[in-house]
């Protein structure tokens, strides 16, 4: 969604049970689910324990399945963005996207914008789990450092893309959340 700035900070809350349920997947576990990698090349370097998904065809009328990773994280998931919607956002929305996402140490999302209709109506929250001094996430050609213990929303309209120079993988929890007016029911 276009919030009219590339990066916005929320109010934080506490999401270290999430951080140490995430941390503690098995490494095998980041590998059960590869469609993002295979359906987005942008994604080829990437990870992803997926809680919630959809595809997005027939927008707005969309399929929203809970995916393998709900089992999993939903735990601690689940009342982490519950409270940040409650905070910043109107309620009575769907969560179309819920998952942790890894980007491989020495790895890159190319610069690009979400085009499917459903970023242009959703929320794109990002939730840093684990980083490292050398990763780059740029929007806009700005870099910005997304800090654990923090909480953002990026504007996934603007041209972002992230590196990862560090030895160590980068791991962000994401959703996206549709505001009630913008999703059919």
């Amino acid at each position: 969604m276009d919030i009219g700035v590339s990066l916005r900070e929320l109010q934080p809350i506490d999401t270290s049970e999430l951080r140490e349920t995430v941390l503690a997947l098995k490494p095998e576990t980041w590998l059960d689910q590869q469609y993002r990698q295979q359906a987005y090349d942008v994604h080829r370097y990437t990870e992803s324990v997926v809680l919630i998904f959809t595809d997005g065809e027939g927008w707005p009328n969309i399929e929203v399945r809970k995916e393998s990773g709900w089992d999993l994280l939903a735990n601690q998931a689940v009342p982490v963005m519950h409270e940040i919607i409650r905070r910043h956002y109107p309620p009575g929305g769907t969560i179309i996207r819920a998952m942790a996402a890894k980007l491989l140490a020495g790895g890159m999302i190319k610069p690009h914008t979400d085009k499917h209709p459903s970023f242009h109506h959703g929320h794109r929250i990002h939730i840093p789990i684990s980083t490292n001094p050398r990763v780059r996430f740029m929007i806009d050609g700005r870099p910005h450092a997304l800090e654990v213990g923090k909480i953002y929303e990026v504007n996934n309209q603007h041209k972002h893309s992230v590196t990862n120079k560090g030895d160590e993988d980068r791991i962000t929890f994401i959703f996206d959340y549709v505001p009630p007016d913008h999703i059919a029911r």
